[in-house]
C-alpha cells in the first residue's frame, strides 16, 4: 500500500521549496503534500511557535490519512522529529535533512542578532536575502525556494522557539525509521554521529557537493534518497516487520549517493 508524504520547508522558505520532490511524487502516482508553517508562506504575519508548528504537521498528516513518510529540512527538520516524537502513530518513516546539530544558546543569540540587524534595512533586507538565496543555489533552486515569499520578520520568533528544542531527546522517542540526509557541505551536520546514535532505527545519508539547502542543491539525488526510503518502509509494513531495535550508532556506515 502506497504511503503518502508530508513535507515540511526550511526557516524562511515556504512549501514552494519543495516543488521539484513534489512533481517527482506526483508522477509516481503518490499522494504528496507540502506545508506552510506558521509564519512562513501563506502564513506570514503568524507567529511562531514549535508547538503550532507540529500542529500544523498533525493535521496535514490527517488530512492525507492518518499516516505518513514526513520530511522536513533545516527547521522542518526540527519540527518533522519532534512531531514524530509526540505523534508516533501517525508516522510511518522520517526524513530529516540539514538538521544534525543542536541548536546552541549562544549560536541562536547571535543569529538573532544579526536577524535583528537586517530586517531594520530599508527594505527589510529583502535584496540581501535574494543576494545569498541567488549565490547558494541553481536557478530552478532558487525560484523554488522564493515562490512562496520569504518570511524575513519570523527569524527571531523561531529562534526564540528553537533554545526549546530538544532533538536528541525526541530523537529517542520515534518508533519509526528515520533517515538523515545531509549534504556534504553542510555546516549543519556537525554531530550527525550523535544525532545517528539516539536514533531507534536510523541511517545516515551523506549527499556529495551539497550544501545545507540540499533538495534544491540536489534534487534528483534528494528525491531518490526519499523515494528508496519509502519503498523499504512500504516493503517493511507489507510484510509486517516490527522496528529494529536501536540498530544505530556512531560508527554505523554512511551512505554516500
Amino acid at each position: 500500500m502506497s504511503v503518502p508524504v508530508v513535507l515540511v520547508h526550511g526557516l524562511r522558505t515556504s512549501r514552494t521549496m519543495w516543488r521539484a520532490q513534489l512533481e517527482s511524487l506526483e508522477r509516481a502516482g503518490r499522494t504528496a503534500v507540502a506545508v506552510d508553517l506558521p509564519g512562513h508562506g501563506s502564513r506570514i504575519g503568524e507567529p511562531f511557535t514549535l508547538d503550532a508548528a507540529v500542529d500544523t504537521v498533525a493535521v496535514a498528516v490527517d488530512e492525507v490519512g492518518g499516516g505518513a513518510f514526513v520530511g522536513g529540512l533545516s527547521l522542518g527538520g526540527y519540527v518533522a522529529i519532534r512531531h514524530a516524537a509526540r505523534h508516533p502513530e501517525q508516522v510511518r518513516g522520517l526524513l530529516a535533512a540539514s538538521c544534525s546539530t543542536r541548536p546552541h544558546r549562544i549560536l541562536l543569540s547571535g543569529w538573532a542578532f544579526g536577524a535583528r540587524y537586517i530586517v531594520r534595512l530599508p527594505d527589510g533586507g529583502a535584496r540581501l536575502n535574494q543576494f545569498f538565496v541567488d549565490l547558494a543555489l541553481p536557478p530552478t533552486g532558487a525560484a523554488d525556494a522564493g515562490a512562496g515569499g520569504f518570511a524575513l520578520e519570523v527569524t527571531d520568533d523561531v529562534l526564540r522557539e528553537m533554545a526549546a528544542a530538544t532533538p536528541l531527546e525526541d530523537l529517542g522517542r520515534v518508533e519509526a525509521p528515520v533517515w538523515l540526509v545531509n549534504g556534504r557541505l553542510d555546516h549543519f551536520r556537525g554531530e550527525e554521529r550523535r544525532f545517528l546514535a539516539a536514533c531507534r532505527d536510523g541511517r545516515l545519508v551523506v549527499v556529495p557537493g551539497a550544501t545545507h539547502l540540499v533538495n534544491l542543491v540536489q534534487p534528483a539525488r534528494f528525491t531518490r534518497v526519499l523515494l528508496e526510503a519509502l519503498a523499504e518502509v512500504e516493503d517493511r509494513n507489507g510484510q509486517e516487520v516490527s522496528p529494529r531495535p536501536f540498530i544505530a550508532s556512531a560508527n554505523a556506515p554512511v551512505t554516500e549517493i
